[in-house]
């Protein structure tokens, strides 16, 4: 009677699967372009977690905007792991401090929630970030 009782739970559960998604900083990128994310703009759900992997030195993560009534995590350091769990849909904007007007911008999609797109429309970029920017909005 356990085993089936077992089985039983096993088959039935509604527990949610959680996924992790990791993102490179990089120098360069396969596609020739410097000072980026392996990925531009991340789709996951709620609960999933983002670790971004320093592959170069010299880059970190730093949150910028998300939705509203979301506190953001603090910037990350310089050349360190970084892993944070969603747990807001929204679109989340965010930099490397040091490559931020070098293009090194980059978005998370949580939940497929584009409610607050409006206010990453008016994030003040600098540089090469002014183009990059437009090409990631245009992919949203």
């Amino acid at each position: 009677m356990p085993k089936f009782f077992l089985f039983f739970l096993v088959l039935f559960s509604t527990s949610a699967i959680c996924k992790d998604v990791s993102i490179d900083m990089l120098n360069v990128r396969s596609d020739g372009q410097s000072m980026v994310y392996s990925i531009d703009v991340a789709k996951i759900e709620i609960g999933d977690t983002v670790t971004w992997i320093p592959k170069d030195k010299g880059h970190n993560v730093e949150f910028i905007l998300g939705p509203n009534a979301v506190e953001l995590p603090k910037k990350s350091r310089i050349n360190k792991e970084f892993s944070f769990t969603f747990e807001k849909t929204g679109i989340y904007f965010y930099q490397c401090t040091p490559h931020k007007s070098m293009g090194m911008i980059a978005m998370v999609i949580v939940g497929n929630d584009l409610s607050n797109l409006e206010d990453i429309k008016k994030i003040r970029v600098f540089g090469k970030s002014k183009r990059k920017l437009d090409q990631i909005l245009s992919m949203i």
